[in-house]
């Protein structure tokens, strides 16, 4: 039996839900401060890829509180004003992805070679440095991922929970390849000047997802 509307919709938001967070993870600021401090401190691979995990979870833990208060607020506007929840959902995807394709179109392109990065000695304990960078990412939710939290409001608490581990499969993931494969001697600067294509493409996957909505809705 095929899958009914609300189920390829929801399917297509999870499969999106994963893109948008491995795109979103590929921003420099989610892989560059664990090479650089990893290297500092002389860590196994092993040991910055659990900084990579406790991280991405704290990051996706406190998206996913910022995505209940706003799914919370959604829900007692649909019923003030019914209906509305999917509209809005729909147009905040697209407000999110237009700024994002905007923004990646007017980022003056980054000059080739640079400054080789330096390795400084170690300033910090181990466990200093690890709850440094886990809080760093804790006090950042994803702001990308919010529209799409508020896109399955109305599916129930076990779809947003399974949203929840799609975003956090996606975030950790994209973060531990970016992560290895500087760490693993690919050229930090060529990775960073990749990553100014994650605007363009996340805007364009945005703005899909929110056009998908809104044609659910008619």
């Amino acid at each position: 039996m095929s899958p009914g509307p609300e189920q390829s919709v929801m399917l297509s938001l999870l499969g999106g839900g994963f893109v948008a967070a491995f795109l979103h993870a590929a921003l420099p600021t989610h892989w560059l401060p664990f090479t650089l401090v990893g290297r500092a401190q002389g860590w196994r691979p092993s040991r910055i890829l659990m900084a990579v995990t406790a991280a991405g979870l704290a990051h996706i833990a406190t998206t996913a509180v910022v995505g209940g208060l706003i799914v919370a607020a959604g829900l007692a506007l649909d019923q003030w004003i019914e209906g509305v929840l999917p509209h809005l959902a729909a147009v905040l995807l697209f407000l999110f992805g237009a700024f994002y394709l905007a923004r990646a179109t007017l980022k003056r392109p980054a000059m080739a070679g640079g400054p080789a990065v330096e390795t400084p000695e170690p300033a910090v304990s181990d466990k200093a440095a690890f709850l440094g960078l886990v809080a760093m990412m804790a006090v950042s939710p994803g702001e990308v991922l919010l529209p799409i939290y508020l896109s399955s409001a109305s599916a129930g608490l076990g779809a947003l929970a399974v949203l929840t581990v799609v975003f956090a499969a996606g975030t950790i993931a994209g973060m531990a390849v970016f992560t290895a494969l500087a760490s693993a001697g690919a050229s930090i600067l060529r990775l960073e000047r990749w990553a100014r294509y994650e605007g363009a493409v996340l805007g364009v996957a945005l703005i899909a997802l929110g056009l998908m909505v809104a044609m659910h809705q008619h």
